[in-house]
């Protein structure tokens, strides 16, 4: 146990037991983390895909994109999730950059509703809720009665982890070097800007951050002019988990976290010249209104979010051309919303309509393709890049199935020739197959990363199997949507004879693993993640052969 004994001014000797202090605060900070990720957690299984669906919805311009950002970030309690979802969108062709600078400060005003949770005074609430969170988890089999504990149960470890790193922070009135530091804050506005941001940088979190703020504020260790700054410093702190979400990602996504980064810089600039009259406009607030110490805090961050929205809400071109000549180079997003499905053509021209979605049915399947070379790439080289562009392909193929599914569900209740009514069975199916084949080299990431995290070494000679199966699937899947394309029953025709290819090669590298397995030359584990994958290609290759069927009018 360390105790420090200090004298401090007109109190004479006191002891501190910094041991405990720490492991107080450092508790509690670990338990509210905790508190925040698992309500959140909880709100999102409860919201379910549609957080997704919202921000694809509702982004048409940056307007909408304020309001879907703050709804997502007070649904899931958490702005660098919101961020996180946006770059991934934007590097998946979902949401225009423009589109995404509205969620990111729609999302940035989202955020603050944690500090005005915080700020009302509950703390001594915090073990009945979490007994009636744990109630809730463990005695009810509701699925969303479980998703509602959870909810419970976060928002009362957030309160009692508050409630003890408050604890923790009391005795640091007697330490005379935090006195100097918050000296220090408060002369050098700079300094707490600089203090906000790597502290929220080391906990990733803006909303620990301002919690742990709010309560330094409370026990007045620190004054408003000292407080203010390290508030800003937060908000730039948050944008880490932004940049660290568009590494390796599209040119599109890198642009989307620079944005939150250089929205929040400005906003700090903007403040920081401003800090005396927003310095006055809070206190003025806090006496008139009568608010507590952590309330005071949350307006503040309140009012500056919204502000440095109102301010730059008219700029969002100007960003967006910042960032442009920031980071350079030719974007490689593909564009995976629907690009053909008017549902104009159901009523005026069901025939131009079934063309149209048949237009979109051969680019999904160019992209489950890319999605399958992505894979193979991953397979062979490891690297993250592949496995996440293969996924926001896996995503698009989703995507894709839904919208395709629903127009031709729509166009079913046309009038259509009896050829028509044939194409229409066929793309239905053919949609299916095509989803389908992204599952299976989602099932193929999986095994990847289940090799890569229990450091399974596949033979060289089983890794020539795999790549040799690998191409003579993947020119399978490519020669059945050719053969879609043109219609080719030729080409339909050699896609089954290729799918017989795979089926042999499948009964062969099975053969071969089990010699290698006897041999001595093949562990167990790698023996699991060999088989799932040659069986995950020789599925891919059903579905292809079920395209090509389809074009020849075979049944299954």
């Amino acid at each position: 146990m360390i105790i420090v004994e200090i004298t401090v001014r007109g109190c004479g000797k006191v002891e501190l037991n910094i041991q405990q202090m720490l492991f107080e605060f450092l508790g509690g900070l670990g338990i509210f983390l905790f508190g925040i990720k698992y309500m959140g957690d909880g709100l999102q299984k409860s919201a379910g895909d549609r957080l997704r669906d919202l921000l694809d919805r509702f982004t048409t311009n940056p307007v909408m994109g304020v309001f879907a950002g703050m709804l997502v970030t007070v649904l899931i309690q958490s702005s660098s999730a919101t961020t996180v979802i946006t770059v991934g969108l934007v590097s998946a062709g979902f949401m225009t950059l423009r589109q995404a600078i509205g969620v990111i400060m729609g999302a940035n005003i989202g955020t603050t509703v944690t500090a005005f949770i915080i700020g009302i005074d509950v703390g001594e609430y915090a073990l009945p809720i979490i007994a009636a969170g744990a109630i809730l988890l463990f005695f009810f089999k509701n699925k969303k009665v479980h998703n509602f504990g959870q909810i419970v149960f976060g928002f009362g470890a957030l309160f009692y982890g508050l409630e003890l790193m408050s604890g923790g922070m009391k005795p640091l009135r007697a330490l005379e070097s935090f006195h100097e530091l918050t000296v220090s804050l408060s002369s050098n506005p700079v300094l707490g800007v600089i203090v906000g941001t790597v502290f929220t940088v080391i906990v990733q979190s803006s909303s620990a951050t301002i919690g742990i703020l709010q309560g330094l504020f409370s026990e007045n260790l620190l004054d408003l002019d000292a407080a203010l700054p390290v508030l800003f410093g937060d908000n730039i702190g948050t944008t880490i988990t932004a940049v660290l979400a568009s590494i390796g990602a599209s040119v599109a996504a890198k642009r989307a976290a620079a944005v939150h980064v250089l929205f929040n810089l400005i906003g700090t600039a903007i403040f920081l010249i401003l800090l005396k009259p927003f310095t006055l406009l809070i206190g003025n607030l806090q006496e008139a209104m009568g608010l507590n110490p952590e309330m005071t805090i949350a307006f503040a961050h309140g009012i500056f979010n919204a502000s440095n929205t109102v301010f730059q809400l008219p700029f969002v071109a100007v960003l967006a051309f910042i960032v442009t000549k920031l980071i350079p180079g030719e974007d490689s997003v593909i564009e995976y919303k629907a690009k053909h499905l008017d549902p104009v053509f159901i009523e005026q021209s069901p025939s131009i309509a079934l063309g149209q979605a048949k237009e979109e049915v051969l680019r999904m399947g160019h992209f489950s393709i890319k999605g399958l070379e992505e894979t193979h790439e991953y397979l062979k080289t490891k690297l993250q890049k592949h496995s996440d562009n293969a996924m926001q392909i896996e995503d698009a193929l989703n995507n894709l199935d839904r919208k395709i599914t629903d127009y031709l569900v729509d166009l079913a209740t046309s009038s259509l020739t009896e050829h028509e009514s044939e194409e229409h069975t066929m793309l239905m199916d053919t949609v299916r197959d095509i989803e389908r084949i992204g599952d299976h080299y989602e099932n193929i990431i999986e095994l990847i990363e289940y090799q890569l995290a229990n450091k399974v070494v596949i033979s060289d000679s089983a890794m020539s199997d795999l790549d040799e199966m690998f191409m003579l699937t993947i020119s399978t899947v490519s020669e059945s949507i050719d053969a879609l394309d043109h219609n080719d029953k030729e080409a339909a025709l050699h896609v089954v004879q290729k799918e017989e290819e795979i089926d042999k090669m499948e009964r062969k590298l099975r053969k071969q693993h089990i010699i290698r397995l006897n041999e001595g030359l093949c562990s167990a584990q790698a023996g699991i993640v060999y088989v799932d994958i040659v069986s995950n290609l020789e599925r891919i290759g059903d579905h292809a052969v079920n395209i090509a069927e389809a074009i020849l009018g075979e049944e299954d």
